[in-house]
């Protein structure tokens, strides 16, 4: 990178792309037992093209577990571009008082294509560290 954005980290860069995801028509205890074995505690809900179309977390695993998953799912769950600034990310997340927050594509071809999950940690430790 050249001038006033060298040396300036993206989003897309340090976002991890092992998140769980799943399907609104999963059963919601199965979608439980796959995400609790991987170690996980949140699952991204997509559609068959990779769209992000919900959240599972918290209380949310509590529903029925022979009930599907979008009965149950958090809608519209905040999302940023990837080619976000960390520092504009970090401002953020910590101004809506955020822990991570969802890395999606843009575009109107494929656009809101899950590509992974930005934790505020690794943002604020990237930035100390450059």
């Amino acid at each position: 990178m050249e001038g006033r954005t060298a040396g300036r980290r993206r989003a897309v860069q340090i976002a991890r792309k092992d998140i769980p995801t799943c399907h609104p028509d999963e059963r919601l205890g199965d979608v439980r037992q796959r995400v609790t074995a991987a170690g996980h505690e949140v699952c991204i809900v997509v559609d068959g093209q990779g769209v992000v179309l919900g959240r599972l977390r918290g209380k949310r695993w509590d529903g029925d577990p022979v009930g599907a998953v979008e009965d149950v799912m958090e809608l519209g769950p905040s999302t940023i571009r990837p080619d976000v600034f960390l520092h504009e990310v970090i401002e953020r997340l910590q101004r809506q008082r955020l822990g991570s927050i969802l890395v999606t594509s843009y575009g109107s071809h494929q656009g809101g294509r899950l590509l992974g999950i930005l934790y505020r940690e690794d943002a604020e430790r990237t930035l100390a560290e450059t």
